[in-house]
């Protein structure tokens, strides 16, 4: 653990000075060394990671969601419409993480969320097609360039 002050000038002539320390840890599953600056001196350095860890799944999080649901403008204006469309938005991402954990195929993310908004609008079984999609897209694409009986003037 090491201890650094950081000053700053400021135009009036005063000093700043912010007090932090560096905390390291190796990660042993991505082989690193890694360096985080707190602010925090009295956590222990072990705490001090586990918050890190916790934030950047955090972080992730907000990425993936904002990768795949964007949300360029808000269908209401009130705060209550616009805690109902983010609900909805975190309940999508959930569903699909829920449905990529159930799948015996590797999909990435984004990958699945796009087949998933694709498909949405055909009557499938997501777990086959998704599972198989080279075999259960040809039965869809089948049936959806089969053209409907023509009905006669009287039928």
């Amino acid at each position: 653990m090491q201890e650094a002050v950081f000053t700053k000038k400021q135009k009036d002539g005063k000093t700043l000075e912010h007090h932090a320390r560096i905390v390291t840890y190796v990660d042993e599953e991505k082989h690193k060394l890694i360096s985080l600056l707190t602010n925090d001196m009295d956590f222990a350095p072990e705490e001090i990671v586990a918050i890190y860890r916790k934030r950047w799944e955090i972080e992730l999080l907000f990425k993936q969601m904002k990768q795949n649901f964007p949300l360029k403008y808000f269908y209401g204006e009130s705060a209550n419409a616009i805690k109902i469309q983010i609900w909805v938005t975190l309940i999508a991402n959930l569903l699909l993480m829920v449905m990529q954990k159930g799948l015996k195929r590797q999909w990435s993310f984004s990958g699945l969320a796009t087949m998933v908004r694709i498909s949405l609008m055909y009557y499938v079984d997501f777990y086959s097609l998704f599972n198989n999609p080279e075999k259960d897209w040809e039965n869809v694409l089948a049936e959806a360039s089969e053209m409907p009986p023509e009905l006669t003037l009287f039928d």
